[in-house]
């Protein structure tokens, strides 16, 4: 295998607070390669949003800090100066966040939005950015693509202004492209387009990405490689095939339990998982998910805090941070919950060609 694009090592980020230092981030070590597509999971506040935007330091500090690695093209960012990080920020490492009307300057035309990186990373005219702006907005999928140049975000649908954000962050032409829950805000059609999307583009232009959400049935369409994030740390990585296969860690098992079972002939319950995630100022001891993991011990898991280990009996890279992984049969019940949450729902028959506007 080639040298990863991207690597990881010991992250650690907190913040400061009256109640004391927020442990968000706590030793997350990964490699992401040319061309792949890791995905990071897990419930809000586990840490999936905040560890990719230390890489570049866009948090800020104080009250935040960082600690670990992080090495890209032969380059460590934690040690680099702001000035230094603003040549890599948007130029090679692209960013798209989940609501493109946070991203997007209301006030100002996508054109102007759209160059300004162009202009400043790449060094081309005005004339020449505007060209490539085109260019990027056809490739994305915006129909008359010169003449919306001129347009305001307001003007764009919420699939249309999540295109327009994905053209920001290709327009340099990063290595690595960071999906922070690009299509949580967006219907299911349009979220299918914009996953169609980068998924085209990441095969055209070898981009390196990152995908962030909560939402495993995306997942499992898109990732080669998936972590699933609990209370700051990684509590389970494999391949996406793995995981969906054979998932070795309780809260892994939650979660595919949780998605709702399109194509059963009967609906079934969706799992619960009891209780909330620890507070980041007080971190217990032991394993973090004790607190709400039905195989616990509770002596070890209380007082213990379980390695990332090599799965048992598990592919190549699987791996998982508990002492006791789930019995098999429960593995086997979460592998096909899985595999049914995959399958599209049932379209129905077509319209009638006879059927009035008003039936439509």
């Amino acid at each position: 295998m080639s040298d990863p694009v991207l690597s990881v090592r010991d992250l650690h980020v907190r913040f400061g607070s009256k109640r004391g230092v927020a442990h968000v981030v706590r030793g997350v070590s990964y490699d992401l390669h040319a061309g792949e597509t890791l995905a990071l999971v897990g419930e809000s506040g586990s840490g999936k949003s905040v560890s990719t935007l230390a890489l570049t330091k866009l948090i800020p500090m104080p009250p935040g800090r960082i600690d670990g690695e992080v090495h890209f093209g032969g380059r460590e960012l934690v040690a680099m100066s702001e000035a230094e990080l603003r040549s890599i920020r948007g130029n090679d490492i692209g960013f798209v966040f989940q609501d493109p009307m946070t991203s997007l300057n209301p006030v100002h035309p996508i054109g102007r939005q759209l160059t300004e990186g162009m202009r400043h990373h790449l060094g081309l005219s005005a004339s020449a950015a505007r060209d490539r702006a085109v260019e990027l907005l056809s490739l994305v999928g915006i129909p008359d693509a010169a003449n919306r140049l001129d347009a305001y975000p307001h003007q764009f649908s919420g699939g249309m202004r999540q295109r327009v954000v994905i053209a920001i962050g290709l327009s340099c032409e990063p290595k690595v492209l960071i999906a922070d829950e690009a299509t949580t805000a967006l219907d299911v059609t349009t979220q299918a387009q914009i996953v169609d999307l980068v998924e085209r583009l990441q095969e055209e232009l070898g981009l390196a990405v990152v995908w962030i959400t909560h939402d495993l049935g995306v997942v499992a369409g898109i990732a080669d490689r998936v972590m699933v994030m609990y209370a700051g740390e990684i509590v389970e990585e494999a391949d996406v095939d793995d995981l969906y296969g054979s998932p070795r860690h309780p809260y892994t098992v939650g979660l595919l339990g949780s998605l709702p079972v399109l194509g059963a002939d009967e609906p079934g319950e969706l799992t619960t998982i009891h209780g909330l995630p620890p507070d980041p100022t007080a971190m217990p001891p032991g394993c973090a998910f004790h607190p709400r993991c039905e195989f616990r011990d509770d002596d070890r898991c209380r007082d213990e805090h379980p390695p990332l280990r090599d799965a048992d009996d598990a592919g190549d890279g699987h791996r998982v941070r508990s002492f006791y992984e789930v019995p098999a049969d429960v593995r086997e019940a979460a592998s096909t919950s899985s595999q049914v949450a995959e399958a599209p729902p049932n379209a129905g028959d077509p319209l009638p060609a006879e059927a009035s506007e008003g039936d439509r």
